[in-house]
């Protein structure tokens, strides 16, 4: 249902650095871009991600509650994308590991823009 969630970035050179090689530890690369915009995923895919510089020519600004979670397909691959955001300069706001009940298993981290993201698997 969901297509694609796009986040806000005042240095799209940067962000997109960093999605890149986030991006690409799930097999996707960008699939769209243009001078204010870049998205990554694959087409026909599961929901993509996208950066832009807001419309408004405002700053970019977080959403207080507002969260994007990568779907990876083990633990291994959680730990692995947790370890590598926080090498490329994310925030971290939870280390990888078990949350409650039912197998969830998840790492939290900030884009270097602040935007909260978090890599998860069940089971």
């Amino acid at each position: 249902m969901i297509g694609y969630v796009t986040l806000g970035t005042s240095d799209l050179e940067r962000a997109a650095a960093f999605y890149d090689k986030i991006c690409a530890e799930f097999g996707v690369g960008r699939m769209f871009e243009t001078e204010t915009f870049i998205a990554w995923g694959a087409a026909g895919g599961g929901a993509g991600v996208g950066l832009t510089k807001p419309f408004d020519g405002n700053p970019p600004t977080v959403g207080n509650g507002v969260m994007v979670a990568f779907q990876a397909e083990n633990q291994e691959q959680v730990d692995k994308v947790y370890k590598l955001a926080i090498e490329l300069g994310a925030q971290d706001e939870g280390e990888a590991g078990p949350r409650g009940s039912g197998g969830f298993y998840a790492g939290y981290f900030r884009d270097p823009d602040g935007n909260k993201l978090n890599v998860f698997c069940m089971g």
